[in-house]
C-alpha cells in the first residue's frame, strides 16, 4: 500500500510522536507506515485520516494491478 503520510503529516506541523500520541500508536508504528513497511488496519487508516482532515484516498492508496495480485493469491 502507498501512501502520503508524512507530506500530511507535516503539512499539519505534527512530529511522528505527536501524530503517534493523537491515533494511539507508537512513534514507530508511524514510521514504518510512512516508510510503507507496515500495513495499518483500516480502523488506525481512518483514525489517522480524521486527525489529519484528510480523506482515505488522500493519504493511502494500492495500485489497481497490485490489489489484483493480492486478491489472486488470497483466493487460491
Amino acid at each position: 500500500m502507498d501512501n502520503r503520510l508524512k507530506i500530511a503529516r507535516v503539512e499539519m506541523n505534527l512530529t511522528q510522536q505527536e501524530l503517534a500520541d493523537k491515533v494511539g500508536v507508537t512513534r514507530q508504528t508511524i514510521s514504518l507506515i510512512e516508510k510503507g513497511k507496515y500495513n495499518p488496519s483500516l480502523k488506525l487508516c481512518l483514525n489517522i485520516c480524521y486527525t489529519l482532515n484528510k480523506t482515505l484516498d488522500e493519504i493511502f492508496w494500492v495500485e489497481k494491478g497490485i490489489a489484483r495480485d493480492e486478491n489472486t493469491k488470497n483466493q487460491r
